[in-house]
């Protein structure tokens, strides 16, 4: 049991470490796809987001079952995107809104993907704690780790 949870957890490092290292997209069909994948999860993210900021705002009441659902979503979506952004597009023609400073700056970006997925589990605890005066802070955090991307690495 010890054996196979130290290969687990030496095989997840090695897998971490090659992650930062972007692969270049090896066709166009590829560069495209892979592009359509992200702006689907981006999609997803932006409408789970949606939602919190509208309770952010006072525009409806917050809730957190809502906001522990949302959490966990955009938890596991943005697992996804540093998944579907190890893919390098520079040089293809794909619309798209990604700038190319992502993968030349891959480990920064992934440093941002990673302030997303803790901001979203964070809320969740605290959407799971029912601490009413964490709410605000806490989806505050989500939306700064969202502006942390597009401020660097979206075309406006």
């Amino acid at each position: 049991m010890i054996k196979k949870a130290i290969a687990v957890i030496v095989g997840s490092a090695l897998l971490s470490t090659f992650s930062v290292f972007a692969e270049p997209a090896k066709s166009d069909k590829q560069a495209k796809d892979v592009t359509e994948f992200r702006q689907a999860i981006l999609t997803l993210v932006k409408s789970n987001v949606g939602v919190l900021g509208a309770m952010n705002k006072g525009a409806i009441p917050f809730d957190a079952q809502t906001m522990q659902t949302n959490a966990i979503r955009i938890e596991q979506l943005s697992l996804m995107l540093e998944d579907y952004f190890a893919t390098d597009t520079t040089g293809f023609d794909v619309e798209t809104a990604a700038l190319d400073k992502i993968w030349e700056n891959q480990a920064d970006f992934k440093n941002k993907i990673s302030a997303l997925t803790a901001a979203a589990s964070n809320l969740n605890k605290v959407a799971k704690a029912g601490d009413t005066s964490q709410f605000k802070p806490a989806i505050g955090q989500v939306f700064k780790s969202c502006k942390g991307c597009h401020d660097n690495y979206k075309e406006d």
